[in-house]
Order: C-alpha cells, then sequence, then structure tokens
C-alpha cells in the first residue's frame, strides 16, 4: 500500500487539500497521513471540522509576531522529522504558502517524490504576490507531479520545460469544496440585515497591500457606498492588526458596512452565495466566486488567475483608489456588464478535480 502525506496549513490551502484527502481516503488503495503546520491556527482549525478532517501529525507551528523566516525554519524542522519516521512515497502541497514551500523542499532534500496541487499559475512579478510568486515557482521547479488546474496554468509549465509527461490538467479542487459548503437553506443574522440591498462581499489582507495602500482601497470603497444607498457591504476583517487598523480608520461608523470577525468556510462559502459581487485581493476566491455566478474585482496589480480575466468573471482593477471607485460604480449601475460577468463560464473546473488527481496517483505510484 502506497504512503501519501499531504501537507498543508493555512485556511485556503485547507479548503482545496480537504476535498483531496477525503477523495484518497475513499479509496482503500494508499496510507494517506495528513500532517498540518497550523501556519494559520483558528482559521485552518475551522476548515478542518468542517470537513470533518483530523490530521494525524500537527505541527503547531504558529506563534506571536512570527515571520517568514520562523515559519520556513519550523516547518522544515518539524517535517525532516516526520518524514525520516514515514518514509511516505510521495508529500502532497497545494499552492504558494511558506509551508507549500518549506515542505515541498524538506521532501525534496530527503529524495521523496513532490505532487503539487495547483500548480502553473504565474505573475512573472516575483513581487507580486510576495512571497506566494517565489514559492510557487521554487515548489515547481522541485515537484514529481505537477497537477495544474487550467490549460493556461499547463502552457506556463511547458514554457518553463518542464517534463510534459509530469504535467496534469485536472480542474481546482476548490471548486470540488463548493459542493460540500454551500447550501441552500442557509441562514444567518448578517445576511438578514443585508437581505433589502444588494450585498457586496469584502475581504482584503494581500501582505503587499497594508498601510497607506490599503487605506486608500477601504477610502475608495468608503465613497462608493456613500454614494449608493442601495448596497450594504460584509467584510470579515482578517486577523492582521494592520488589516484591522486599516479597516477601522477608513470603515468604520458606515451604517451599511459591517466589519465582523472571519467567518469559517462554511459561513463564508454561503455569504459568497447571497452576495451580488466580491470585491478581493484573495486569490482563492476569484476561482470560487465565478462558479457561484458572482462577478469579482480583484484589488491588486496583478493576478495570477487570467483564465479568469479572459473568461470574463474577474475584473483586475488594481489598488488606485481612483480605479476601484470608477470601476466599482460602474458594476453597480451597469446592469448589461454585470449580466455579462455573472453569466460568464467559470474556468476553473467541474468539481472533479480531486478524483482526477486521486485516479493519477492510482495509476502512477
Amino acid at each position: 500500500m502506497k504512503k501519501i502525506t499531504l501537507i498543508f496549513g493555512t485556511r485556503p490551502e485547507a479548503i482545496k487539500m480537504c476535498p483531496l484527502v477525503s477523495e484518497a481516503r475513499s479509496r482503500g488503495d494508499f496510507d494517506v497521513k495528513v500532517c498540518i503546520t497550523g501556519q494559520h491556527r483558528q482559521m485552518l482549525d475551522q476548515v478542518l471540522d468542517v470537513f470533518d478532517i483530523r490530521p494525524d501529525h500537527d505541527l503547531s507551528i504558529m506563534q506571536m509576531g512570527q515571520t517568514l523566516f520562523d515559519i520556513q525554519q519550523r516547518v522544515m524542522d518539524g517535517l525532516k522529522e516526520l518524514f525520516e519516521k514515514e518514509r511516505p512515497d510521495i508529500a502532497l502541497v497545494h499552492g504558494d504558502t511558506t509551508t507549500s514551500f518549506a515542505a515541498a523542499l524538506t521532501a525534496f532534500y530527503l529524495g521523496i517524490p513532490v505532487g503539487h496541487v495547483e500548480a502553473g499559475l504565474r505573475t512573472y512579478n516575483i513581487r507580486s504576490p510576495f512571497p506566494e510568486e517565489f514559492n510557487r515557482q521554487a515548489v515547481d521547479s522541485i515537484s514529481d507531479f505537477l497537477f495544474a488546474p487550467t490549460g493556461v496554468s499547463r502552457d506556463n509549465l511547458l514554457r518553463e520545460n518542464k517534463n510534459a509527461d509530469r504535467i496534469y490538467v485536472t480542474g481546482n479542487t476548490v471548486i470540488d469544496a463548493l459542493k460540500t459548503t454551500v447550501r441552500p437553506d442557509y441562514s444567518h443574522p448578517h445576511l438578514d440585515w443585508a437581505s433589502d440591498s444588494r450585498l457586496v462581499l469584502l475581504t482584503a489582507h494581500r501582505r503587499e497591500n497594508l498601510g497607506e495602500k490599503m487605506r486608500g482601497m477601504f477610502s475608495a470603497i468608503r465613497r462608493v457606498v456613500d454614494e449608493n444607498p442601495d448596497i450594504k457591504v460584509i467584510y470579515p476583517v482578517h486577523l492582521n492588526p494592520l488589516v484591522r487598523d486599516s479597516a477601522a480608520q477608513e470603515l468604520a461608523g458606515c451604517d451599511r458596512i459591517r466589519l465582523i470577525e472571519p467567518l469559517d468556510v462554511l459561513a463564508f462559502h454561503n455569504f459568497m452565495a447571497a452576495s451580488y459581487m466580491v470585491l478581493t485581493d484573495s486569490g482563492g476566491i476569484q476561482e470560487e466566486a465565478p462558479s457561484l455566478g458572482k462577478p469579482v474585482l480583484v484589488l491588486r496589480d496583478t493576478t495570477e488567475r487570467p483564465e479568469g480575466v479572459a473568461a470574463g468573471t474577474l475584473k483586475l482593477v488594481g489598488t488606485d483608489p481612483g480605479d476601484i471607485y470608477r470601476e466599482f460604480s460602474e458594476l453597480l449601475r451597469n446592469q448589461e456588464k454585470y449580466n455579462a460577468m455573472s453569466r460568464a463560464v467559470n474556468p476553473y473546473g467541474d468539481g472533479f478535480a480531486s478524483k482526477r488527481i486521486v485516479d493519477i496517483l492510482e495509476r502512477e505510484l
């Protein structure tokens, strides 16, 4: 029986890896182990609870004030001991986090094959998003199995001379996750509060947007809210104190903006399903929202998900307050443009990515 170890440590990773854990464990052909690093603690545990996943190993690395140096060192130290003891036949990592990079590098040093779920995403700007663009390129360079979510991702890998025989287009596992989380009978007091308005769901947390840039983004959003009495905004504010300070300075005090605590994945996906549109600097939401028919304005200067832009489900609006104000206002008043975005075909898959990945592992390991 082949040994598979899946390693993840943040909420976004967990959302996309839990369906894969469930699929692998359902087959009976693998000895499946889950190792969480705890790079995010509370938010990670919430996702595990929703998917009823109990990790086999918990490195529990999170500390107050942790840096990228701290995360990488503690992940590598913990995984070295674990990998040397268990010697898995493959280590599966996801995406672009410091956990993923450190786990892949540790496996590579120990001669353990690496499978990269969500391989091939690129901005080709090593500083944006930071450090994620470096992480994903580095993980792809040492991976033995490259599970690309789309043809665009595959083509990026081929241009970089990755082995074509090791690239597999699977769709994105986040679409699989939505089949578990989105529920037609879901209710919540915050959604009741917004039921008489067009609900705008906001998320913002990127490291490169912190400080003055984020305050400018928020000021543009506040201006649009003030001018449009038929909209309400819900913003689950990231735990980062710098994000919270900016949100409090620019968004607090408006009776049509609610700053709330972070939502677990079940609540967040259902809030997204109930929304009119989404404003975000997140990566995964750019894939999730289009599958629910929700237009997305991306508050970033670059995106590693150009498929959504090409398909018309996403609009890259940048971080300039004037651009955000203009694009947000336009989408609210131009029904034709809104309909075109909401009805565009989701390019990120059909909800069977996890099955395809496990099928490949059954065949190839």
